[in-house]
């Protein structure tokens, strides 16, 4: 029955993008603590942060399949490796604007604060990571985007996702069953990057 073999179409995909971006979400709240943190480190110890950044930039260079086999050996199959991926592709975006953030406040801020005599500790978390939370917001946005489209490649460990839809239309050759799994990848990608773009902007004028 046509009707039927559309509802079942339709429950896979619906199951499909719950479970990637469930597999993303988890992924982004632990890449944004240790992103973050590691940011402000990197600010607060410049010498150790060079490094950190550094270390950032490498993983970023790996490619996908070859980072996903390496983690593979480690964490086996499952959402675990891709949430571990994930984290990992996230962090220099998150790290770098986090860290350029604060390093380009500009100097009569923090003399101001000094001023009326803040310790360093206060003036971080009082003054410089509140004025930086626009620019930190915006290399979440690069990451969760990049995260949406990253994710499509867990069907290669056995992870969940839009990438299960898309890797079982290109075994049976069906362009229809591809463009189910692809297409809902670019529309969620396209309006969190629309969406989350409207919320840095507010967080700019807020932030002026």
């Amino acid at each position: 029955h046509p009707a039927r073999a559309q509802e079942e179409r339709m429950n896979e995909l619906m199951t499909a993008i719950a479970e990637h971006l469930t597999i993303v979400a988890i992924s982004m709240v632990f890449a944004a603590i240790i992103g973050i943190a590691l940011g402000v480190f990197s600010y607060w110890k410049p010498r150790v942060g060079r490094y950190i950044i550094g270390i950032a930039e490498i993983i970023q260079t790996i490619p996908s399949l070859a980072l996903l086999a390496l983690l593979m050996i480690i964490f086996g199959l499952g959402d675990l490796t891709m949430g571990v991926a994930l984290v990992l592709y996230a962090l220099l975006p998150i790290i770098r604007n986090t860290y350029t953030s604060l390093t380009e406040l500009p100097p009569y801020i923090i003399d101001a604060a000094r001023g009326i005599g803040m310790s360093r500790q206060q003036r971080l978390v009082k003054v410089e990571i509140h004025l930086s939370i626009p620019m930190i917001f915006g290399g979440l946005k690069v990451a969760l985007v990049n995260s949406l489209s990253i994710a499509v490649m867990g069907v290669l460990i056995g992870s969940g996702g839009l990438g299960y839809i898309i890797y079982r239309g290109i075994q049976q050759r069906n362009m229809d069953r591809i463009l189910l799994g692809a297409i809902p990848v670019v529309v969620i990608a396209l309006i969190f990057d629309w969406g989350m773009g409207k919320a840095e902007k507010r967080l700019q004028k807020h932030a002026r």
